[in-house]
């Protein structure tokens, strides 16, 4: 069996691409702006994954060139756009490196390492808490025997088996746990609870 690698570079010679040199960190910084600027998103560029193969069903000239030149006539502006939207975004970033210093650094590496790590990896403590304090009751963890029985703790004398909602599909486990179980997702905006009384 043979296996063949073609590099990225490679890619872009087979394709009589136009060799790009950004300067170094240039193309990080301008794929920041955009994730936040949203410039190249369907709804300003197209769907890309479709128009290409759009594209070469339709046309017997097949070059890059061609290709620019119909995907110009279907979306007219939208590399203008996108430019537009990004460099507004870029302008917005170079005011925020200008106010970062070692001070913020550090703000922001404690909170990554200390908040976000104790807060993501410290779920089931919190989600007792949270449900404890909405009744103003006491909560523990659970202790390592009780953890073998799939509990992971209490509020007041109730039991509480936590686990993500990626449990059920993934089907880790054909356990059968006799307690109330609760379900969280991460979303964006925090955790989304569900408590199966």
């Amino acid at each position: 069996m043979k296996k063949i690698t073609i590099s990225n570079e490679e890619l872009k010679m087979l394709s009589d691409a136009k060799s790009t040199n950004f300067p170094k960190y240039v193309p990080q910084i301008i794929n920041l702006a955009n994730q936040n600027a949203q410039g190249t998103r369907p709804k300003v560029v197209g769907q890309l994954s479709d128009l290409l193969p759009q594209f070469l069903q339709e046309s017997s000239d097949t070059s890059i060139e061609a290709w620019e030149k119909w995907y110009s006539q279907k979306f007219p502006g939208a590399i203008d756009e996108a430019t537009g939207k990004i460099s507004i975004q870029l302008e917005n970033l170079k005011e925020a490196i200008d106010k970062i210093d070692d001070s913020i650094i550090k703000e922001w590496v404690k909170d990554l390492v200390i908040t976000k790590t104790y807060t993501g990896l410290n779920i089931q403590e919190l989600i007792l808490k949270k449900i404890a304090n909405e009744g103003k009751r006491n909560y523990r963890l659970a202790t390592t025997v009780e953890e073998s029985k799939g509990i992971d703790g209490y509020v007041a004398d109730k039991a509480y088996s936590i686990k993500p909602t990626s449990y059920e599909s993934k089907n880790m486990l054909n356990e059968s746990i006799e307690v109330t179980m609760i379900k969280y997702a991460k979303e964006k905006v925090g955790l989304k609870i569900t408590i199966e009384e």
